[in-house]
């Protein structure tokens, strides 16, 4: 199984003082207020007991609820498993694929999740700047099931709703598992999307609350599956959850505030067009069109993410990831827009005086 990188860099940036961490992918922001009143009235209450291994049927109506306003998609409670982050979630949806396709370049823990139930794991080139799937290479890969992700992590990009249509139209006509990672959804900028269960009923959805939600310490997600695989996702759910934390579930509750979301939404777009317009004449970069992260070519200044994130964390005080935990990206790294604008803008100053001494 391969280390995640990005892991041992926090690790390493940790031990240097006045370090800008632009390394990990997790958000500065605060969930709604809501969310940590309902957290102090469950403590309150008492409420630290399991809940039903499918999570509180209240949130599950709550995230139901959430797919109708925000995709006028029709959701069954009773289809709907609560995880403990994506991560679970994962395991549970990998556990029904045998050989899972899915792009590149992609969050590195799904080949080690793969890895670790022996799947087999095959890896679809796409390329700059759109980074898009091509249907042609889909037909000419061997494969039981896609996994799909968007906005991506790391390139920001955004399946298309045509594309998507095409996408699962393919699954479908092909018999082939759709698993799409939709994690990054609320941090769109400009393009329009939507699930895809809005093409694809039998696809299995994941989803959480770490990233739009601003709630990663939580470890809170939830999974989508179609009628026919969902007591057995239970089962599994039974067995390696238990349940998810109690007093996140009924925090959750009220994370679905929709004008703290906006909020959200207009803070990590004005931060991608400024970090975006600051370093696009230095690295070439695709602009993202979601999530919160720019995906770097270097190959300018070096042939080595890896030795040039060090560098620039040794030098110049900015810890970033080097593209090779998502891939065979040698000449990549990913700069991740976590962190107010006035901090981005000192990394900026880092990281132009960096490049002008190389």
């Amino acid at each position: 199984m391969k280390p995640f990188i990005v892991m041992d860099i926090v690790s390493k940036a940790k031990t240097i003082d006045d370090v800008i961490h632009l390394e990990i992918g997790e958000p500065d922001t605060l969930p709604s207020p809501k969310v940590k009143k309902a957290s102090i009235k469950a403590i309150e209450e008492n409420k630290f007991f399991y809940t039903e291994s499918k999570g509180l049927k209240n949130l599950r109506e709550k995230i139901a609820k959430h797919y109708k306003i925000f995709y006028d998609v029709e959701v069954n409670p009773n289809n709907i498993i609560i995880t403990t982050g994506t991560s679970t979630a994962f395991l549970i949806a990998f556990y029904f694929a045998k050989k899972i396709a899915t792009p590149t370049p992609n969050y590195p823990c799904y080949e080690n999740f793969a890895e670790l139930e022996h799947k087999e794991f095959v890896k679809i080139p796409t390329s700059f700047p759109d980074y898009q799937i091509n249907i042609e290479k889909l037909k000419e890969i061997k494969f039981d099931t896609l996994m799909i992700s968007f906005p991506n992590n790391p390139t920001g990009t955004v399946i298309d709703k045509e594309n998507l249509k095409k996408i699962c139209e393919f699954c479908k006509i092909n018999n082939k598992l759709l698993i799409s990672d939709e994690l990054y959804h609320g941090l769109v900028y400009e393009k329009e999307y939507t699930t895809a269960l809005k093409y694809n009923k039998n696809a299995i959805i994941i989803n959480g609350f770490s990233k739009f939600f601003s709630m990663p310490g939580f470890r809170m997600g939830w999974i989508i599956l179609p009628d026919n695989l969902v007591r057995e996702a239970e089962i599994i759910a039974q067995n390696i959850l238990i349940s998810a934390p109690t007093i996140s579930q009924y925090a959750a509750i009220e994370a679905f505030d929709y004008g703290h979301l906006q909020n959200i939404q207009k803070i990590f777009k004005k931060r991608r067009n400024f970090l975006y317009n600051e370093l696009k004449d230095i690295f070439e970069i695709a602009k993202p069109d979601g999530a919160f992260y720019l995906w770097c070519n270097i190959s300018k200044y070096s042939e080595n993410a890896l030795s040039f994130c060090d560098d620039l964390l040794i030098k110049a005080k900015v810890a970033t990831t080097p593209g090779i935990d998502f891939g065979d990206y040698k000449k990549f790294i990913r700069i991740a827009y976590t962190k107010d604008i006035t901090i981005l803008n000192e990394a900026v100053k880092r990281i132009k005086k960096f490049i002008k001494n190389i």
